[in-house]
């Protein structure tokens, strides 16, 4: 049988690219195209791409341009990506998953701006928490842990009492930095030393206590 961790929360962040939303096929599309168009290697662009928004992406690739720049390139893309939902699906285990989270305290954390975090959850089939910190509400991206952070706040817990779920360097490198457990989902996720990882959300049971708090049955994926 595999290994069970157990991990109890007030609160769950939730990240939705990767870890919610198999986005995978219009983030490659978008950005192959912006490396191609700057004379970057489409390869190495895909690296850093995810969990962060796009304007720090740039900023990592072409760390010489002007931030106006990456804002302005930032806003095109973000329209190209709002617009282009072929291929996307729910991560495997999401729709259950969310339902179990029904009356339970959480909330999306995500590098999306509303309107892209619309798009992709309804795409996916997916409901779109009522709690929400997308990109138009901090003013850093991750891996900083402002958005980690203000979900938090916003849910009325402490950062120790919430546990995140994230695919990404950079997404789990700001829950850490935010100071919760870190539960890695996906193949990127497992080289970046999550609390736990799991492959998918079908490795997740949710349960409900009494108190209103959460108990998660985390059986783990491969390391």
């Amino acid at each position: 049988m595999p290994a069970t961790t157990v991990l109890n929360a007030h609160a769950l962040l939730l990240d939705m690219d990767g870890t919610l939303v198999n986005s995978d096929a219009v983030v490659e599309r978008v950005w192959r195209r912006w490396a191609e168009a700057h004379g970057l290697d489409p390869e190495e662009a895909l690296k850093v791409v995810h969990g962060r928004q796009g304007y720090a992406t740039m900023a990592v690739l072409l760390p010489e341009r002007p931030v106006e720049q990456n804002y302005a390139d930032n806003r095109e893309l973000l329209a190209q990506e709002t617009s282009d939902v072929d291929g996307v699906v729910p991560i495997a285990g999401a729709p259950a998953f969310m339902t179990s989270l029904t009356g339970l305290s959480y909330a999306l954390v995500t590098s999306a701006d509303e309107a892209l975090a619309q798009a992709r959850m309804t795409a996916a089939g997916l409901p779109i928490p009522r709690e929400r910190v997308t990109a138009e509400m901090v003013g850093a991206s991750k891996p900083d842990p402002e958005g980690f952070l203000k979900g938090a706040a916003e849910l009325g817990h402490d950062p120790a009492d919430c546990v995140v779920f994230e695919d990404s360097e950079a997404g789990i490198a700001a829950g850490k930095a935010a100071g919760m457990r870190v539960v890695g989902v996906g193949p990127r996720a497992g080289a970046h030393n999550p609390t736990v990882h799991v492959d998918d959300l079908t490795q997740v049971r949710v349960e409900a206590l009494p108190d209103g708090t959460v108990r998660l049955h985390v059986a783990r994926g491969a390391e």
